[in-house]
């Protein structure tokens, strides 16, 4: 059982995002960006004056600003506000055509060209990039670790950036430890090839570890804290032993994922004070859990009192998971005066990073291959994601839209679970994922299997889950054809890899009683070349041979074919798995190279 996630207060989010406009043209572009959920609230539009102030307003408290109108206007009215990259908001300029999307300030630690790539995917427009690592096709050094989960901490992050501008200054990598899946970005590679290695160096520019110490560092959420305590114990004993303990050990409180103990304390003060104060999920493990954990220090008396003889380390351990290794054997700390208690922590390592509260795993339907028939929303949840993962013939048809700081992973056509569940994981990781299938996710696609993982995932570990539909085959095979789908239509697949051929038959004959208009899907393949003779004769029984037959292949790809034919004489032997095959009703009919069916009924009219 985990608590409810809260971010530590030291690094409370900004509340809003704000839309500003200066003209009534801008009405259009931020109503749109509303919709979409790019900005949270908008002022101005026709009231320069009302957007001025909004900004003057909102500038310390808003993580940015989306502002559709000239570039020149926005520099003169930001230019006072200015305190420092690391604190000022995000500005993103947008024309209002929407054609362009600029990330005026705060390209970097404030996310502005991240923020302008999502603006661009929602607009169909272009977003312009000016800085050295984007124009190089570079990770973005002081701000690439968020995209896979991690935190920021200590280092001269403007100093490191100077540097990686200079080709001829060689960086220097150290990456111990989190996710290394980020080392096979290209822009990740040009940046190895200037480090000349990544081994160990005390004198390194960047490194990814759980640790403190010198250079700019990033931290991966991957160390689980076990405590136990005496009831009511005071919270400043719970942060004395918690700070002793991390600076003793030279670990960084940003790489912490969160805060375990027994099921008894869940309605303990300070522990779940603590955990609300600092960010951390809370996972709670009874003691018949706890009892199974070899530790190193187990106690009688806790044993007696407890029912395990251990809590701090046993926590620490399980939570961490499989192969998790224990950096701090329990220790014990008494209260001071004024304080009341007494509590024990223990610090264990896990091997993979875990920060589900952090990621987002996206079901992205791409359409039936070309970009043009991808969404907005679909295109807008390519251009937020980290990894796409899917097949890699889908994955090179979206190739012109992948960034260098996006990572892909091609997966095996059969390999669908595979595919659902390293998505998921990284998800849970903190990573933000696209899992990509063709034409719409949620029809003969990956939505269904990934959500049932997800599901069957421990309530604690699920990244936020989000299904973006696409374009299907069906649509787009009955817009080439025609009008097919005007009245009750069905999809059914000939494939008996996953449903017994015997409940195909089944439904080709309701279909055929019910006189649906019905979609193929994987209609003949080279090991299962009867099946559709066999589904025509099944839907004969029921309408005429003269139906039409819309034979759609390759959709939305340059070879695309669509022919008509009957069902009576189909071309079987023309079909294959890039068909689509879409049999009209005892109603439809074929005139002048288009397939139509019509509305209603024989007899019936629309009113």
């Amino acid at each position: 059982m985990t608590s409810p996630n809260n971010r530590p207060e030291q690094d409370a989010p900004r509340a809003r995002r704000w839309g500003l406009g200066f003209s009534p043209a801008s009405t259009p572009v931020l109503d749109q960006l509303l919709q979409a959920g790019l900005i949270d609230s908008q002022a101005g539009t026709d009231d320069q004056i009302a957007a001025g102030d909004c900004l003057v307003e909102q500038w310390s408290t808003a993580s940015g600003f989306v502002i559709v109108g000239a570039c020149g206007l926005v520099t003169r009215l930001i230019a006072p506000l200015l305190v420092n990259k690391e604190s000022d908001p995000a500005v993103v300029v947008v024309d209002p055509q929407g054609r362009f999307a600029i990330p005026l300030l705060g390209g970097h630690v404030a996310g502005a060209e991240r923020l302008s790539h999502q603006i661009a995917a929602c607009l169909g427009g272009q977003a312009v990039l000016t800085g050295a690592t984007a124009a190089a096709g570079l990770l973005s050094l002081d701000s690439f670790g968020k995209d896979w989960g991690w935190q920021r901490g200590k280092g001269d992050w403007s100093a490191l950036m100077r540097k990686a501008a200079h080709l001829d200054q060689p960086l220097r990598l150290e990456a111990h430890h989190g996710s290394r899946r980020w080392l096979e970005l290209e822009a990740a590679t040009c940046l190895l090839e200037r480090a000349g290695g990544s081994g160990e160096n005390p004198e390194a520019d960047l490194v990814v570890d759980i640790h403190t110490g010198a250079g700019c560092r990033w931290h991966p959420p991957s160390l689980w804290l076990g405590m136990g305590c005496e009831r009511n114990t005071s919270l400043s004993l719970l942060e004395r032993l918690l700070e002793q303990t991390l600076g003793d050990q030279q670990l960084a409180p940003e790489s912490v994922a969160g805060l375990a103990s027994i099921d008894r304390k869940a309605d303990e003060p300070a522990l779940l004070a603590l955990a609300a104060k600092r960010g951390w999920p809370v996972r709670w493990f009874g003691a018949d859990s706890l009892g199974a954990v070899p530790v190193p220090t187990p106690s009688a008396a806790v044993a007696q009192e407890m029912g395990t003889a251990s809590v701090a380390e046993a926590a620490a351990l399980l939570a961490a998971g499989p192969a998790a290794q224990l950096l701090q054997t329990k220790r014990i700390e008494h209260a001071n005066p004024g304080e009341h208690g007494a509590a024990t922590l223990a610090v264990a390592l896990a091997e993979s990073q875990w920060a589900p509260e952090r990621g987002q795993l996206h079901l992205v339907g791409s359409g039936p291959g070309s970009l043009e028939l991808l969404t907005a929303d679909g295109r807008r949840a390519l251009a937020e994601a980290t990894v796409w993962v899917g097949y890699g013939l889908y994955l090179d048809l979206l190739e012109p839209l992948r960034r260098p700081d996006q990572l892909r992973w091609n997966g095996q056509l059969t390999e669908e679970r595979a595919r659902c569940a390293l998505a998921l994981e990284l998800a849970s990781q903190g990573l933000n994922v696209a899992l990509v299938s063709s034409g719409d996710s949620g029809i003969y696609a990956m939505a269904g299997l990934a959500l049932e993982l997800w599901l069957a995932s421990p309530a604690d570990g699920r990244p936020s889950f989000s299904v973006h539909p696409g374009i299907s085959a069906l649509q787009l095979a009955a817009a080439r054809a025609g009008a097919p789908l005007m009245h009750d239509f069905c999809t059914i697949s000939l494939s008996d890899r996953l449903t017994p051929w015997e409940v195909i038959e089944k439904r080709l004959q309701a279909a055929a009683a019910g006189d649906f208009v019905v979609a193929l899907y994987n209609p003949r393949s080279l090991g299962r070349d009867w099946q559709l003779a066999r589904a025509r004769e099944l839907l004969l029984e029921g309408r005429p041979a003269s139906t039409p037959v819309a034979l759609a292949r390759q959709l939305g790809r340059a070879d695309e074919a669509v022919s008509l034919h009957s069902l009576g004489e189909l071309p079987v032997e023309q079909v294959d798995m890039l068909t689509l095959v879409l049999i009209g009703n005892s109603t439809s009919y074929a005139k002048d190279g288009r397939m139509v069916t019509p509305r209603g009924y024989p007899g019936a009219e629309l009113s």
